[in-house]
């Protein structure tokens, strides 16, 4: 993609974006209806779908040779990441949104042919702006992410880890999970995926791992944590499939390899 057209691009999905953001706050304090989708804690409400639907509409009538990949299925069905595919989770930590009303975001990942080429997440309520774009690096509020640069020992570091999904997920050992635990300095879980991307590129945590995460949750996370100079496989080490679900771990590249190595034991 060329950098005049990428530019360009950025510039108009961020407008889009921030504009969604503020549809959502001024319309949250209004009654909603919450609704479940494949179980009981998977929520869906109608801002999800809502935001979803701007998204499609923006999108189709500007660029309508552009393909939207979405978590509430409003958009194109996706077989391929051929062409320009907008990859878009409208609220990421819907059950931060329903319980808390702050702890969420936006997700917006642009790929040109299976390549990530622009991250955008919005934590709507705190009104921070976290964008990558490939090749140009990683900001928050247009300031430059580099704490990743800095040396990192696990020892000293802060992991985010979904231990629901990390512990209830039969393909992982819950030894290597606990003996993780016991290595790091501490752990945290916010509840929403974008966001904890969003913190390992801003270097206040310093990896973020999880067994279960459908690509409109990482797609522009991945963007944004590889500009600010971090990593991401899924949690063996693989390349992520961004056709379907993964386990994930994103981090510091320093700490990566031990994690991995040392206390990710997949099960056969």
């Amino acid at each position: 993609m060329e950098t005049q057209t990428k530019q360009k691009l950025f510039e108009q999905a961020s407008s889009w974006v921030l504009e969604a953001g503020e549809n959502i706050r001024q319309q949250m304090e209004q009654p909603f209806k919450v609704e479940t989708k494949a179980g009981p804690n998977d929520l869906v409400t109608e801002l999800d779908k809502e935001t979803e639907k701007f998204f499609v509409e923006k999108i189709n009538s500007t660029y309508p040779d552009h393909k939207l990949f979405g978590e509430e299925g409003f958009g194109d069905e996706i077989k391929t990441l051929d062409g320009t595919v907008w990859i878009v989770d409208p609220i990421d930590g819907t059950m931060n949104f329903v319980h808390q009303k702050r702890n969420f975001a936006i997700s917006v990942g642009i790929y040109q042919d299976g390549v990530g080429e622009i991250g955008i997440i919005y934590d709507v309520m705190a009104d921070v702006l976290y964008t990558g774009i490939r090749g140009e690096g990683a900001y928050k509020n247009g300031k430059r992410l580099d704490s990743l640069s800095k040396p990192q020992s696990l020892e000293s570091s802060i992991l985010c880890i979904n231990s629901f999904w990390a512990l209830r997920n039969k393909r992982v050992s819950e030894e290597g999970i606990h003996r993780l635990v016991e290595k790091v300095r501490g752990t945290r879980s916010f509840g929403s995926a974008a966001l904890e991307f969003a913190y390992v590129a801003e270097g206040i945590i310093d990896g973020y791992l999880t067994m279960s995460l459908m690509p409109w949750d990482i797609a522009a996370g991945i963007v944004i944590v590889d500009e600010a100079g971090g990593i991401t496989t899924q949690a063996d080490g693989e390349p992520v499939n961004m056709l379907e679900k993964n386990s994930i771990l994103t981090s510091h590249k320093d700490i990566h390899k031990e994690i991995v190595s040392e206390y990710i034991e997949l099960k056969k």
